[in-house]
């Protein structure tokens, strides 16, 4: 198979956030599509079940999803794209607002926001597809999206929390045991600390054994 064939697509980068149990969760996808113009429009993303804001949207059942702008800093995919939310609290270094539904959304760096309903999740391997209503629609800023490849043309990676990846295998890289963060790299020092739960390199497994 010819992988070549369908790395010819391009994807928008999104913020899917969501609130359960009195804290925020976040992160960065590129699964977000509008799948049927009937009223309400209809939406598909995808979280992998590694995700701790997929456990979140699980339980609470709606989300919003803020389109990243062409222009956005490279601290919100780095803070939403390669953190783990069950170590932190990722809206801490954020100005954010609050949608209908209790969502936490950024307005900063963000073309647009929709407002989501889940009306029904199907498992798909080791993800799981949510199918959403929209509930709520707002234009936060003019421009562009930001879009897998234009993100890549920064010299940067895509986060392994989105789903669809163009240069990175799903196992690419190294897993924290402890915190979930993970590190995108061929191998790790002995002495590597982990940056957010400073647990040391023998809690690092590859993500193909992870």
């Amino acid at each position: 198979m010819n992988t070549a064939a369908y790395k010819k697509l391009d994807y928008s980068l999104s913020l899917l956030s969501t609130a359960e149990g009195g804290k925020n969760y976040g992160c960065i996808i590129n699964s977000l599509h509008q799948v049927t113009s009937s009223r309400p429009p209809k939406f598909t993303l995808s979280l992998s079940n590694d995700s701790a804001t997929c456990a979140a949207l699980k339980k609470s059942g709606v989300a919003a999803a803020t389109l990243l702008a062409s222009t956005a800093e490279d601290k919100v995919v780095n803070e939403f794209g390669y953190k783990s939310g069950r170590a932190i609290d990722k809206f801490a270094s954020f100005s954010f607002s609050t949608d209908s539904q209790g969502c936490p959304y950024l307005t900063d760096g963000m073309v647009s926001r929709l407002s989501l309903k889940v009306s029904e999740t199907v498992a798909v391997g080791s993800y799981t597809l949510f199918i959403c209503d929209l509930v709520d629609a707002e234009e936060l800023s003019g421009g562009d999206c930001l879009t897998v490849k234009a993100f890549e043309k920064r010299g940067e990676d895509v986060p392994p929390a989105a789903p669809v990846y163009h240069e990175l295998a799903a196992d690419a890289g190294w897993k924290c045991t402890v915190c979930g963060y993970v590190r995108l790299a061929e191998d790790i020092p002995d002495d590597f600390i982990c940056p957010i739960c400073r647990a040391p390199r023998n809690k690092f497994v590859k993500r193909s054994e992870a």
